[in-house]
């Protein structure tokens, strides 16, 4: 009676009675599709174009259309859409997130929407978390579209712009979330509209979506250039600290991730460098920066865990994959922090030149959609922040697979040992086990205890994707046992008895063969001799209960276990899965461990001797609760933070657009020149200084510093008139002066030249801006102190900033087109970027684009600065080059 009931009120079951009706309307036009010609079929992508011209929307479309597709994969894959991937199709459509379970074929799921809205002519984008998946779907689905008549582009890294551009031209493209971020950030820095690459944000399909947009929300995508910081500093801090004592010298708190130091701990430092006061900075550099960020380095981040060294470079390691980020760093002096502590080549720090969250950049879509097995445990985050909603799509098969409850041991040690042992039972009875680490130091430690026991074994290496892929889709023929880093390998299939495609093309290779170029005979011959094989040891398989998993910790986000437990039991398979854990995890440690080992105590068990019980299981999950709990509340903040910088972000951007694209720029930039006059005239002659004490002596040096020669105008031509009659007259010489320079220079001339210093400016001042947003981001929080909220003083005080950097902008462009001299060369200049080799923060490059060329004596970085601000040139109109 509750279990109907439940099913009664439950807005999910009637989400899912509402698909089915929809589904069985698909159903009505299957066999008239089945009776079209291959030719017939095709016509139908010109006929739906033709209808949507019409005025038919893609609602009205959309039950044909998927009957249309699923026939088209029946044809060029042999794989029919069921029932519950056309549902899993509508949610997407619907701009609404699809959880199905792993194996229940979510890459097919994706062409059903992808070609309804490719449509429209506005594109598609299908992003996945790596270049491997996004190569191989585009490949694997991409023979469906081209089938109907669609094009499909690719998105990886290294590709040239024509190919890049080509790519996103075509009506569905597929790639990473960060090849689409950074793309679009390159796009917005480039000088010419021609060298943009994308097209307007009309509707993605985002697979792994809990991944890429949860998981790696944390992280903001930026491109930076060079610094200039010295390197030295840091290889200091890192011979000091480890003489620091924790607790006497500094505080770690753990679950927090922050680590300060005492007031102990500030003047043992400064006794170690010999300087008065840590804070100041003209001593050198922001000496307390260098101190915090060799304190978080020693303390928080651990090699083998957050980082690996390899090749005498320190490469991050992604917490929720395991997978080697290379080329990614981290931010704000860290990564060189971790570089001087491990002793190995400091990489020059860098400055940010543009950056943006992957929350604000999804959110520029017009229609998103997800996928993925696990999102359910994290609705309330997608509605809240992205608009997104949760249907969860029932499985095509029951799911039968057993989970244990959780197997708490006293030590770590004592865990392992007991793994190995439940490993040592299956393999000898020919089950396939998966086990799951949370770091490359446990997978580590698991297989060397594996190889003392002589027993045979994969440890994934999640360097390359390709090579994941195979070891994964392998992970459940007889006897094997895979150790795999987390979610290693997430987005293959893990078929009881072995992959036959993966075998066919390993056979293939080991005769010499290449895959991608033996005929089609050939590959079948192969595939069906491999899967004779696969079928065998699939029944004895599923006779032994299936495939196996094991957790060796509870990872502090829930959907990461349901992930590697939803390895198993795919499509109806038997399956088991037992998570092992000890309290000296991470997880019980830091959350609600001390209860369970006062329980553990009382029962007077020994370190070997486990502890089972669903109330063990129901602890762990609150503890888990709580860190996704304070997870939620980290992103939500640095998304109340971005959104700050997101509005001036649009404003900028948009500007620079228009500048790209507009062919006369003449009275935006006499617009900007009336803003300065009556910016002087605030200054000089203010409104509330009667006229007689007014500086006309200083206006007119700062006249001539911004606008005209020297000696073109006098105090006589200033005095003796009211204020709006004097700037009446200076906006008026300001006019001719610039007609005159019009004639002097040619119009085309000063157009051009209009474009490409206003662009120069604006990116100098946002880089600028962006240091500075940064310096007021790290201090805000102790406003709290005096009773004031941080985010309202962040976003007051951002908006001045903002008012004073467009302020600069206007009076830096104006002085330099009033000011510039211009130098004939004998052959005009290429059209060229402004930045060459801009480096990423995910290993990328802004591509073949040369720099911008100087004319005249360069001017040092330590000169004062031509502008005549009184700065120094790095730290004016230099800042941001290199």
């Amino acid at each position: 009676m509750i279990g109907l009931l439940k099913k009664i009120f439950d807005d999910n079951e009637r989400e899912v009675r509402k698909l089915a009706r929809q589904v069985e309307e698909v159903n009505a036009y299957e066999p008239q599709v089945q009776a079209l010609s291959d030719e017939a079929l095709k016509g139908k992508t010109t006929e739906f174009k033709e209808r949507l011209a019409a005025g038919e929307t893609l609602e009205d479309l959309l039950p044909e259309a998927f009957a249309v597709v699923r026939e088209a994969s029946r044809r060029t894959l042999g794989l029919r859409h069921f029932d519950e991937q056309i549902m899993g199709g509508i949610v997407l459509h619907q701009g609404r997130i699809a959880e199905m379970k792993t194996g229940e074929g979510k890459t097919l799921v994706a062409t059903l929407p992808a070609y309804l809205n490719a449509l429209t002519g506005r594109g598609v984008h299908i992003v996945t978390v790596n270049d491997y998946l996004a190569k191989r779907d585009s490949e694997w689905m991409g023979a469906v579209y081209k089938f109907l008549g669609l094009s499909v582009g690719l998105i990886v890294h290294d590709l040239d712009f024509a190919a890049r551009r080509r790519a996103y031209s075509a009506d569905i493209t597929y790639g990473t979330n960060n090849e689409f971020g950074f793309d679009y950030l390159r796009d917005n820095m480039v000088l010419y509209k021609e060298q943009m690459v994308q097209r307007d944000f009309n509707y993605a399909i985002v697979d792994e979506v809990d991944s890429i947009l949860i998981d790696e929300a944390r992280t903001p995508l930026i491109i930076s250039g060079q610094g200039e910081q010295s390197t030295d500093l840091y290889y200091k801090f890192a011979r000091i600290v480890p003489h620091l004592k924790p607790e006497e010298d500094y505080t770690v708190d753990e679950k927090a991730r922050t680590v300060a130091p005492t007031e102990a701990g500030v003047a043992k430092v400064e006794r170690m460098l010999g300087v008065p006061n840590l804070y100041d900075e003209s001593l050198g550099g922001d000496l307390a920066h260098y101190l915090m960020q060799a304190l978080r380095a020693h303390t928080l981040m651990q090699r083998d865990r957050d980082y690996v060294v390899k090749d005498g470079q320190v490469i991050i390691v992604d917490e929720f994959t395991g997978r080697l980020m290379f080329g990614r760093r981290y931010s704000d002096g860290l990564h060189q922090a971790i570089e001087a502590k491990e002793g190995v080549k400091i990489e020059t720090e860098s400055q940010t030149l543009a950056r943006i969250t992957f929350q604000n950049f999804f959110r520029m879509y017009k229609k998103l959609a997800g996928m993925t097995g696990t999102a359910a445990t994290e609705e309330d985050e997608f509605r809240k922040i992205y608009g997104l909603d949760v249907v969860v799509i029932p499985t095509h098969e029951p799911m039968i697979r057993v989970d244990h409850p959780d197997v708490v041991y006293k030590t770590e040690a004592a865990k392992f040992n007991a793994v190995a042992d439940e490993i040592a039972e299956c393999h000898k009875r020919g089950q396939p086990v998966l086990v799951g680490t949370i770091s490359i130091e446990k997978s580590e430690r698991l297989s060397a205890l594996l190889k003392r026991r002589g027993i045979p074994h994969q440890v994934l290496n999640a360097k390359y994707h390709e090579k994941e892929a195979e070891i994964v889709a392998q992970a459940g023929r007889l006897g094997a046992v895979t150790i795999a880093t987390n979610m290693a390998g997430r987005g293959t299939d893990i078929l009881l008895g072995g992959n036959p495609d993966f075998l066919t093309r390993a056979e293939l290779v080991r005769q010499g063969k290449d895959p991608q170029e033996v005929d089609r005979e050939t590959y079948q011959a192969v595939y069906q001799e491999m899967k004779k094989k696969t079928d065998a040891e699939h029944e004895q398989v599923v006779a032994l209960g299936g495939l196996h998993i094991i957790g060796t910790e509870r990872h502090e986000a829930r959907r990461i276990d349901n992930q590697l437990r939803g390895r198993s039991g795919r499509q109806g398979d038997p399956g088991s899965s037992r998570f092992y854990l000890s309290l000296e995890d991470d997880l019980l440690r830091l959350f609600g461990g001390d209860n369970i080992s006062k329980i553990m105590d009382r029962l007077g068990l020994e370190e070997d001797q486990p502890i089972e019980h669903n109330l063990l299981s129901r602890a762990v999950e609150n503890a888990q609760k709580k860190v996704e709990a304070k997870n939620f509340d980290i992103r939500k903040q640095l998304l109340e933070y971005d959104d700050v910088m997101n509005t001036q972000r649009e404003v900028i951007y948009q500007q620079r657009r228009e500048v790209l694209t507009s062919e006369n720029l003449r009275d935006t930039i006499l617009t900007m020149a009336r803003a300065v006059i009556d910016d002087l005239l605030t200054t000089y002659c203010s409104e509330h200084v009667v006229p007689d004490e007014w500086d006309l002596k200083g206006l007119l040096t700062a006249l001539e510093q911004t606008f005209f020669p020297p000696r073109m105008l006098s105090e006589a031509d200033l005095s003796g008139k009211t204020r709006a009659e004097l700037g009446d007259f200076l906006k008026e010489k300001a006019e001719a002066f610039y007609a005159a320079r019009e004639a002097e220079m040619g119009l085309e001339t000063l157009r051009e030249l209009e474009r490409v210093v206003l662009l120069r400016v604006v990116d100098s001042k946002w880089m600028e801006h962006l240091d500075n947003m940064d310096d007021l981001r790290e201090g805000i929080g102790l406003r709290a102190y005096g009773q004031h909220d941080p985010l309202v003083e962040y976003k007051r005080e951002a908006y001045e900033m903002f008012q004073g950097m467009v302020a600069r902008i206007q009076e830096d462009a104006v002085r330099y087109l009033y000011k510039v001299r211009v130098e004939k060369e004998r052959r005009a200049p290429e059209r060229r970027s402004a930045f060459r080799n801009v480096s990423t923060n995910a290993g990328d490059e802004s591509g073949p684009r040369q720099p911008f060329r100087r004319q005249g004596k360069k001017i040092g970085r330590n000169d004062p600065c031509p502008c005549g601000s009184g700065k120094k040139y790095k730290k004016c109109c230099g800042r941001g080059q290199v």
